[in-house]
């Protein structure tokens, strides 16, 4: 099936997670022992530089390959991998070293959880919504009050949380939230369809007050552009490793089976689109090319959802009944749910075929104004 990959996991870690996926997407497991487990594999050291406590000849591609190995097994304890390693991320790219130096080796051990409320910036950077969170000034610090409904890995023994917020100056900037600062309160955790224990839950922000050692970049626009990929490519790794492990699960379902194997060509076909579509997703973020062209990383991300997708289908018609039942499928059930969240995490593929969309239109209509500027000039000259 699909090209497999030097191992990111350790055998022990792997074990865990498919002994308890169920229960990690239920949330009957302990939502405290995911991030521990997780550090304690190295996951979030990879591509680390080695100086600040990483993995020695590791980079993003193999930080998105350590996402998608987790997801292979469990998507909700790769969605909590997700938002560690996205913000250990912020720190890396932060002209605030001091703020990276304090929290980057908690962060690393999982001793400190690290939740991503980007989404809301991102959005606003393309025009769909205005900042939730507004600062306004205090002497030397920001005043803050605001809200972000859906937040990932607010762990309750303690989190960090990056933000988004209007500063008192219009500008859009990214600050770091201590879990235990005053006027930050966590709901309780969210009523999911699934990934239960991804500690998932809202935040509202009231009055907290901050000084400038709290600011990850005073720019939103200057500095999520430059994130972006390693977000995206990270969070496309829920989608690989579900892919891959419904592929598996297929093929494995089929064996045997002759009236199933009118399926191995669009098995096949669906490895291989897998595999180009992630080698193009790892060397686009390793590059930095999706920094300047980020449509291609827009398409990536819709194409290895949709892969994603179809391989659960494949998947239950390769099963036949057998899926459909308690407990045979319930591997297949949670993966079926898992995959319905693919589309929906921010950026959602309404949001990027939105862009992408708003791209095209805009190349039409710069082709139309060229096209007329041309059929004008050889007008004029043949009235010569």
């Amino acid at each position: 099936m699909t090209v497999r990959q030097p191992d990111r996991l350790t055998p022990e870690l792997a074990a865990w997670l498919d002994q308890h996926a169920g229960a990690l997407d239920d949330g009957t497991q302990d939502p405290a022992s995911v991030l521990p487990r997780l550090a304690a594999a190295g996951l979030f050291r990879q591509g680390v530089p080695e100086a600040l406590g990483g993995l020695p000849g590791t980079d993003i591609g193999d930080a998105i390959e350590a996402v998608s190995q987790v997801a292979e097994h469990s998507v909700a304890s790769a969605f909590v991998a997700w938002g560690q390693r996205v913000f250990i991320e912020y720190l890396l790219r932060s002209p605030n070293t001091v703020l990276a130096q304090t929290w980057l080796a908690p962060l690393l051990a999982g001793e400190q959880a690290g939740a991503t409320a980007l989404s809301n910036a991102m959005k606003f950077l393309s025009g769909i919504e205005s900042l939730q969170i507004s600062a306004r000034q205090d002497g030397g610090q920001w005043l803050l009050d605001g809200r972000m409904p859906w937040v990932t890995n607010l762990r309750k023994q303690g989190f960090l949380v990056a933000a988004a917020v209007s500063a008192p100056d219009g500008t859009p900037a990214v600050v770091a939230l201590p879990h235990d600062i005053d006027g930050l309160a966590r709901s309780a955790d969210l009523d999911l369809l699934a990934l239960q224990s991804s500690n998932t839950a809202a935040l509202d922000v009231r009055g907290v007050r901050i000084g400038p050692e709290w600011l990850i970049h005073p720019d939103a626009r200057q500095y999520l552009p430059q994130a972006r990929p390693a977000f995206a490519g990270l969070q496309c790794g829920l989608s690989i490793g579900l892919a891959r492990r419904a592929l598996r699960a297929a093929q494995e379902a089929g064996q045997g089976q002759a009236s199933r194997g009118i399926l191995g060509e669009p098995l096949q076909a669906l490895a291989a689109q897998l595999d180009d579509l992630t080698a193009r997703l790892i060397d686009g973020v390793r590059s930095e090319r999706f920094v300047a062209e980020p449509w291609r990383l827009f398409e990536l991300r819709i194409g290895l959802a949709d892969a994603a997708s179809q391989a659960v289908q494949l998947e239950l018609q390769a099963s036949g009944g057998a899926a459909y039942l308690k407990p045979a499928g319930d591997g297949f059930a949670r993966r079926w749910r898992e995959a319905a969240f693919l589309p929906i995490v921010t950026p959602s593929l309404v949001q990027l075929k939105t862009e992408l969309a708003k791209r095209q239109a805009r190349l039409a209509a710069e082709a139309n104004v060229s096209a007329g500027a041309a059929s004008r000039g050889a007008t004029s000259e043949a009235a010569r």
